[in-house]
């Protein structure tokens, strides 16, 4: 960023020109970018979060159902998946095709043999992984 120069000043107010205005505002938010990126990279460290390849995004994005792409992406069979969870191999077709949307206690114990967050199942309902 070029050096910010003021056009007035006082004790309590700076004026800037339109391009220095802008200039700073993207430096803020491009600091709240690298802070965020830093954050997610510190907890993916502490095993608190994780990132997901872009290919599995691309199929959340596209519509796939989330329980398929995480079980998938944890290497798990259907029928392990469905052992680990404690719901039959038949619920979790069903759910995974989207013939069923899976109560609210297939998905959470789903989510815990997935080790993810039941919203991160849910948001896909919501329609928020379109």
């Amino acid at each position: 960023m070029n050096s910010i120069h003021p056009i007035a000043q006082t004790d309590e107010t700076v004026t800037l020109s339109r391009a220095d205005y802008e200039a700073l505002l993207e430096a803020l938010e491009d600091a709240q970018d690298i802070a965020t990126i830093l954050a997610v990279d510190d907890a993916v460290k502490r095993g608190e979060d994780e990132y997901l390849p872009g290919e599995l995004v691309m199929r959340l994005i596209e519509g796939e159902h989330p329980v398929r792409v995480w079980r998938e992406h944890r290497g798990l069979t259907a029928k392990a998946l469905a052992e680990k969870a404690g719901v039959s191999a038949a619920y979790l077709s069903e759910i995974e095709s989207c013939k069923k949307p899976g109560s609210l206690d297939a998905m959470a114990k789903i989510a815990r043999a997935l080790s993810v967050q039941v919203d991160d199942l849910l948001a896909w309902q919501r329609g928020e992984g379109e």
